[in-house]
């Protein structure tokens, strides 16, 4: 006889997701308001209906030019973070013990850098940096005669902000790809040395197919996490020199706080935010679809 389901439980979740929906539809319909109407200030508004959407989709017009310009700087940073992170990760992962006192160390060790706030980060990488009191800037600069100005050199800038992520996220990569690889049981290792495969042979065969799901997930989170960064470019460059590292969320901060202009910024928000959750579908189907061939094969 099947055991009778209790549906009871979800009572006791339900305030919960009550209030998780009530503190996320309600500023998710202001902003949507906002979006099709305009303001002078004095808290009155006027109806604009779709002009904000389609001057940000018109590369034209200031508001699509901006966007544009960020959304492609957004683009390449992303790709940057994940050109890096991404086998950085595999190799740390593919360097760390499976056994003895040394494991734990080195999970500790791994995990320091995403116990720090992001604003700390940049303002540790902000000093780092600096050619006068930082040791980086001031190595490069003095000791090694590199020219180094992230405050007046955009590519500079540029170095600084990728270096500065792919300190703080490495590791998360890492773990992950750890977590593959110590779920592989040791009989495909054992089949291997039987079978006289070389290292290449093992990672190419047997450890990157099993790190293939959580390899998946790596990629999300930080091509996510990259696309929406903000905090760390802020503090290290304030979106300079220029508008060099001006990613779409500074771009968002400064239509809605230094411009006030809350029918742009809240255009671009909604537009910003469809991408990301556009993104975070292809990313989930294709998880999906990798779980169903894996259930096959």
């Amino acid at each position: 006889m099947d055991k009778p389901i209790n549906n009871r439980a979800w009572f006791f979740v339900l305030p919960v997701l009550l209030i998780v929906a009530f503190s996320a539809v309600i500023p998710l319909m202001t902003v949507v308001n906002y979006s099709v109407q305009d303001t002078f200030g004095n808290n009155q508004f006027f109806w604009n209906g779709i002009g904000w959407f389609q001057e940000l989709l018109n590369g034209t017009t200031d508001l699509g030019g901006r966007f544009r310009e960020s959304m492609l700087r957004n683009l390449l940073f992303s790709g940057l973070i994940l050109l890096f992170e991404v086998p950085l990760g595999i190799g740390v992962a593919l360097c760390m013990p499976r056994k003895g006192w040394t494991v734990a160390l080195c999970l500790v060790t791994m995990s320091l850098p995403l116990l720090i706030p992001w604003n700390v980060v940049g303002t540790i990488w902000q000093i780092f940096g600096r050619d006068d009191i930082g040791l980086l800037g001031y190595a490069l600069n003095n000791w090694l005669h590199i020219p180094f100005h992230y405050v007046s050199d955009p590519l500079a800038a540029w170095i600084i902000v990728v270096v500065m992520d792919i300190w703080h996220w490495t590791s998360l990569v890492a773990l992950l790809c750890y977590a593959g690889l110590v779920s592989i049981p040791d009989a495909f290792y054992q089949a291997a040395k039987i079978d006289g495969a070389s290292r290449w042979a093992v990672f190419a065969k047997i450890q990157l197919p099993k790190m293939r799901r959580v390899l998946l997930i790596a990629v999300l989170l930080r091509f996510m996490d990259s696309f929406m960064i903000y905090t760390e470019p802020f503090v290290v460059t304030g979106g300079g020199p220029g508008n060099s590292t001006t990613f779409i969320s500074i771009e968002l901060v400064k239509f809605a706080l230094g411009q006030f202009d809350l029918g742009k910024a809240a255009a671009l928000s909604l537009v910003y935010n469809l991408i990301i959750l556009g993104t975070c579908w292809v990313f989930y189907t294709i998880m999906v679809n990798v779980d169903a061939e894996r259930k096959q094969s």
